[in-house]
């Protein structure tokens, strides 16, 4: 029986997680379909723009984000803070930039409108505006957002009806640094390890290839997030973006070329740092979505999340122990 999405998702043991929705259908999200010939390659730059679209109105942010043929990764990170701190206005206008809302908080925010509103309307959306912050910091619903949306597209374009996605979306607690870099490791070095692309810049719809141009600018990605060297705890993505990139770069040709040895021992010091050796990190980058469940990251950890929802058993112990250290 599933787990409760509630029960997968808690703010107080992690903002991170690691999302992947699979496509049902033979015909695949994206690539060409092998019996009709027919590419729909085209559908993942709707994906890519609506992740970075939802991105102006969620107060969630993308850490890093795969568009494959067949499912999407995304790692997001979720600032309820950000949330709280707005104020009713602001609500409404990034609720609007989504969904049509409802004619009282429509009114609300025309200037003019707002003025002859009464007592009980603006009660009304006082309301609405608390239903929609707790929405706009809600996992289920920036996810819904997405599907739902890539669904009806793709729907409309086959001319037909029915699910498109196999299920509700899978996601999985990054519950330390340790667990985030290796999991956006893992989801930047998707299509690598598919075939689909060589390297990294090559990597069309990816947000490793996003960093990459901008970095060529001596920039980051607005609509990404930045990476600095703040700690784990201030929520900030622990490392530079330079140091990231390299990881990638050499993780990337640990995998293609099965030659573990030829990484350069400069990337030792990212992954000293974090306490993962080399050959355990080239493990968990090929196949992070297969190591851990619903909750990643070292052993106590995982205890002390388990702790705190009063459960017992806990599931990917011997993989965070073999591969993140005790």
């Amino acid at each position: 029986m599933p787990t409760a999405r509630n029960r997968l998702v808690s703010l107080q043991d992690t903002p991170f997680y690691h999302c992947v929705s699979r496509c049902v259908r033979r015909s695949y999200l994206c690539g060409v379909d092998a019996y009709s010939g027919v590419s729909y390659e085209h559908r993942r730059d709707w994906v890519e723009k609506r992740l970075l679209e939802l991105t102006q109105a969620f107060a969630i942010e993308i850490c890093a984000f795969a568009v494959m043929t067949n499912h999407t990764h995304v790692v997001l990170h979720v600032d309820a803070q950000k949330a709280d701190d707005w104020n009713a206005l602001e609500v409404l206008i990034r609720w609007h930039r989504l969904f049509a809302g409802t004619d009282v908080t429509r009114r609300y925010c025309d200037d003019e409108q707002r003025e002859n509103l009464t007592r009980i309307e603006l009660d009304q959306v006082d309301h609405q505006v608390e239903l929609y912050r707790n929405r706009l910091a809600d996992l289920s619903w920036f996810m819904r957002s997405l599907n739902e949306y890539i669904a009806r597209e793709a729907n409309k374009e086959d001319g037909c009806t029915g699910r498109f996605w196999e299920g509700r979306f899978k996601s999985q607690a990054l519950l330390d640094e340790q667990a985030l870099l290796a999991c956006m490791a893992y989801v930047d070095l998707n299509p690598i390890r598919s075939g689909i692309a060589k390297t990294p810049e090559q990597s069309d719809f990816t947000s490793i290839q996003m960093r990459i141009r901008a970095a060529l600018q001596g920039k980051q990605p607005e609509r990404l997030k930045s990476f600095n060297a703040g700690s784990f705890e201030s929520h900030a993505l622990p490392c530079h973006l330079n140091d990231y990139l390299e990881l990638v770069e050499f993780t990337g040709r640990a995998i293609r070329d099965d030659k573990v040895g030829a990484i350069p021992p400069c990337i030792g010091t990212l992954l000293q740092r974090l306490e993962i050796d080399l050959e355990s990190w080239v493990e968990l980058t090929e196949g992070f979505e297969g190591q851990f469940c619903h909750l990643a990251g070292r052993l106590h950890s995982l205890q002390h999340c388990r702790q705190t929802d009063g459960m017992h058993r806990i599931r990917g112990s011997g993989n965070a122990k073999r591969l993140l250290g005790a």
